[in-house]
């Protein structure tokens, strides 16, 4: 049972910041590497979730650990609030279509957990409709496992609640972060109680884990969030695809 109160949000002790960013560093080409070989080999594809509340890192962590990938083997999608068509279908509708086909790599910055996470807090389902959606959620990245040979992964950016009022500061303060800012974070944010009950039980009922991210300091963040994904595409074991003899034959004017 993971309680969130008993992670720390900080970075480890033996961490030094600047090492560590330059083995993020390496570690992202190495994520560049993997994921060409995905793409060539198109046997699997990879479905990479971030979640947390505003400002945790999610948009940050998605440019530094993917930075060295291919646009064409990796995309990024950010789910907002549905549209009118969205919410005329069930709410998985959307983002089944955003699911990667073999050979890439899909991120979702906020998914389909948001639908048992701001409307539970705001009680806009009741608490039969969110057990039914966690059993959804549950079968539909089961199925995605075991019918696609997608992996999930699912990141929470466990950030302090101190960390957060920083940086949401940061964005009226410093000119250059203005377009982040949104006051309805702020309103978010005085439910931070709520939530964190609601992600640590959602976090709970998931079939397929979560790595809970330390996310107060930027640097190892990045790191953590790019060591894991090198250690699990690591374990592919993928290799380029390579002509047989047959096919080589074409290209020697042979038929």
């Amino acid at each position: 049972m993971i309680k969130l109160s008993e992670i720390s949000t900080d970075a480890p002790g033996g961490f030094k910041k600047k090492e560590t960013k330059e083995e993020r560093e390496n570690l992202s080409r190495r994520i560049g590497e993997l994921q060409h070989l995905m793409y060539a080999e198109e046997k699997r594809s990879m479905l990479v979730v971030f979640q947390g509340m505003d400002a945790s890192g999610k948009d940050g962590a998605t440019k530094k650990v993917f930075r060295f990938c291919s646009p064409s083997g990796t995309w990024a999608k950010a789910f907002k609030k549905p549209s009118d068509l969205e919410f005329a279908h069930d709410f998985l509708w959307r983002i089944h279509q955003m699911a990667p086909k073999k050979g890439r790599i899909q991120i979702f910055n906020r998914s389909h957990y948001e639908d048992v996470l701001i409307q539970r807090v705001h009680k806009w389902i009741d608490e039969e409709h969110v057990s039914q959606r966690i059993n959804a959620i549950n079968q539909f990245e089961e199925l995605l496992q075991f019918d696609n040979n997608t992996t999930v992964v699912k990141f929470y950016m466990h950030l302090s609640r101190e960390r957060q009022k920083e940086k949401l500061q940061e964005r009226i303060d410093v000119p250059s972060k203005n377009w982040k800012h949104n006051w309805g974070d702020w309103k978010e944010a005085e439910l931070w109680d709520q939530y964190m009950w609601a992600y640590e039980d959602a976090i709970n009922r998931s079939t397929i884990p979560w790595y809970i991210v330390p996310s107060d300091r930027r640097w190892y963040r990045d790191y953590f969030v790019a060591k894991t994904i090198v250690d699990i595409m690591e374990g592919f074991n993928m290799q380029l695809p390579i002509l047989s003899e047959e096919e080589k034959k074409y290209g020697q004017g042979k038929s």
